[in-house]
């Protein structure tokens, strides 16, 4: 029998995607669930799997096409499944030679990527996920494993002055897009300020293993951020706003997307209803989301909407940076490294951690006065966490 293999329905969202690599080919076996090809879209790569087992038999569209939703990219021979199957009169491989990297033709798109970007060979590596897949931190622990730079020997510089040109993703496309979008749209402001790190800290270190121990994950800052971020938005709700032709929507709602670097570019997973969800809730909904974000396992659901966004440029060591907007959002807040620097307090110089915050807003819809409040509202809330346990 044969069974077509289509494209999934699309968000309304997401008109096409383009198919970035096939990964069987004609004539080979395939499994039910298995991946055929990556479909990479604006927002994800997705995953075309299987729907039967049998044999590959036909490919109708090749890597690079352009193909939306319902189109049929292969054909798949059930019937063929059981020759495919059947043993044969070769002796059987020894057992010692099957290896968790057996299931490395299903790596994930990041996993491929990352494996790519540093020439891995991934037989090498030995998978703990489920049935030996390689996940990423497989391959980070084996990249961590491997000799310093220093200890290898570079490749001979090309003669010559040479260019190589590639093409854009969809997803960096996209990026460059909207950021565009932004700039050209909005009357885009940034404020900024600084706040004394030093309570945050000491709260996190005198709680972290109990919080640790009762929950399983740890407490990062990220979970302050998002607390001191939803009682600024409650008091200034232009901030959570946003323009729709000569209107304006105010959400009664907090949903704040948290920006993650990923080998394929800039996501930002919306974290929903963050005002419900409890210090321990918000980190595990971030890790999440960090983690299936850099293993190209989000759903296209998972990044839209958001009334509000936070970028951390401080894990790469920013100092002071501008974000720019997320449309059709008003506003985006900037965290930054931590730097210990001197202050004064109570007439006296001390070394205290500080970070420098930043707040980029449409001016269209957000009045200076209220962005300024807005930053100094989140620097109160940090400076003295239990306004956001008494939220005052």
């Amino acid at each position: 029998m044969l069974i077509e293999v289509k494209v999934p329905a699309l968000p309304e969202s997401v008109a096409d995607g383009t198919l970035s690599k096939w990964h069987k080919q004609t004539g080979q076996a395939v499994r039910r669930d298995e991946n055929l090809v990556d479909l990479e879209t604006d927002k994800v790569v997705l995953e075309i799997a299987a729907p039967q087992d049998g044999v590959l038999s036909e490919i109708k569209q090749a890597d690079g096409a352009v193909v939306k939703g319902g189109t049929v990219v292969a054909v798949i021979d059930t019937a063929a499944a059981v020759a495919a199957q059947a043993p044969t009169s070769a002796p059987a491989a020894p057992a010692a030679e099957t290896t968790p990297a057996a299931a490395n033709s299903e790596l994930s798109p990041a996993v491929r990527k990352l494996a790519a970007e540093h020439q891995v060979d991934t037989q090498q590596v030995s998978g703990t996920g489920k049935g030996g897949r390689i996940t990423k931190g497989d391959l980070l622990r084996h990249l961590e494993q491997q000799p310093a730079p220093s200890e290898i020997t570079p490749p001979p510089a090309p003669a010559g002055r040479g260019e190589q040109r590639v093409a854009m993703t969809r997803l960096r496309a996209r990026i460059a897009e909207r950021l565009v979008e932004a700039q050209h749209t909005a009357a885009m402001l940034t404020t900024f300020n600084e706040v004394n790190m030093q309570p945050v800290m000491e709260l996190r270190s005198r709680y972290q293993d109990a919080f640790q121990k009762k929950y399983g994950i740890k407490l990062g800052f990220m979970s302050f951020f998002i607390k001191a971020a939803v009682e600024a938005l409650k008091q200034y709700p232009v901030v959570n706003a946003s323009i729709d032709g000569g209107d304006i929507v105010y959400h009664s709602y907090f949903d704040v997307g948290v920006a993650v670097s990923t080998p394929r570019g800039l996501v930002v997973p919306v974290v929903r209803d963050t005002d419900a969800l409890s210090f321990s809730e918000l980190e595990q909904a971030v890790v999440d989301y960090a983690t299936r974000a850099r293993d190209g396992k989000l759903a296209m659901e998972e990044l839209s909407g958001g009334t509000f966004t936070i970028t951390n440029g401080g894990i790469f060591g920013s100092l002071l940076s501008t974000p720019i907007l997320n449309p059709p959002q008003s506003a985006i807040l900037g965290m930054h490294k931590i730097a210990e620097r001197p202050v004064v307090e109570d007439g006296a110089i001390v070394a205290r951690p500080m970070m420098y915050l930043a707040l980029s807003y449409d001016h269209r819809l957000v009045d200076g006065h209220e962005a300024v409040r807005f930053l100094v509202t989140i620097k109160e809330a940090l400076e003295d966490p239990a306004r956001l346990l008494l939220q005052v």
